[in-house]
């Protein structure tokens, strides 16, 4: 029994872990510096069909008092989403402060891009504007306050709502990881395959010039008459 105890605690571990490490990747923020005419675009795996939100807000930099300062109402944002083939899934113009949301129908990489729509150059007369960008993916996009306000839900209900969205967020993660899987066999076999064709097709060139040189040493050597 000490034994099988002993082998349970690595798997209970190990699932520990990788539960932390789902929260913890559903949920992301941060803040980063752009200038007047920069781009930023940030890569997200995302399973598919998992809704995703992100908000924002942005802060310039005051020059006199050498501090971030909220941004004034005519400065806007624009986001971009693309899925992993490359098709715009979302493109919308929004404020200095806002909230986007894509629901994702293909799994694999997403590009989040932002930049300013601002053409005025005296906004950025410091040159910094910080961004401060919270995405969050799966069930950790969910209200789920406003879903028990809106729903009239217990907290035993609104409890088990909330595990039900996590089984299913593991379960569409499960899911992409095997697609993932799938599609690193494909080239794994790809690559294999080629790299058979091509040690194949250096065997044959060896071969055949071998037999070329073969046959114009016969014919050298029988052009001299030492043969």
């Amino acid at each position: 029994m000490a034994g099988v105890a002993a082998r349970r605690l690595p798997e209970m571990g190990l699932s520990a872990l990788l539960m932390l490490a789902l929260c913890a990747a559903g949920a992301r923020a941060l803040y980063f510096h752009i200038g007047e005419t920069e781009k930023r675009c940030f890569i997200e795996e995302i399973p598919d069909e998992t809704m995703v939100i992100g908000n924002y807000r942005t802060q310039m930099w005051d020059k006199q008092k050498e501090v971030f300062l909220p941004s004034t109402p005519g400065l806007g944002m624009h986001v971009e989403v693309k899925d992993p083939e490359g098709k715009v899934v979302l493109s919308r113009q929004y404020g200095s402060e806002g909230r986007f949301t894509f629901t994702s129908h293909t799994p694999g990489d997403h590009k989040i891009c932002l930049h300013s729509n601002s053409t005025r150059m005296a906004l950025f007369a410091g040159g910094k504007l910080r961004v401060h960008l919270d995405i969050q993916v799966g069930e950790h996009a969910n209200n789920y306050p406003e879903i028990a306000a809106k729903d009239k839900l217990t907290e035993l209900q609104l409890r088990a709502r909330q595990l039900l969205d996590q089984v299913e967020q593991i379960q569409k993660e499960q899911d992409y990881q095997r697609y993932r899987e799938e599609r690193f066999r494909l080239t794994s076999e790809s690559t294999n395959q080629r790299v058979l064709w091509w040690s194949i097709a250096q065997t044959v060139i060896l071969i055949l010039t071998g037999i070329w040189q073969m046959r114009h040493l016969k014919s050298f050597f029988e052009a001299k008459k030492l043969v």
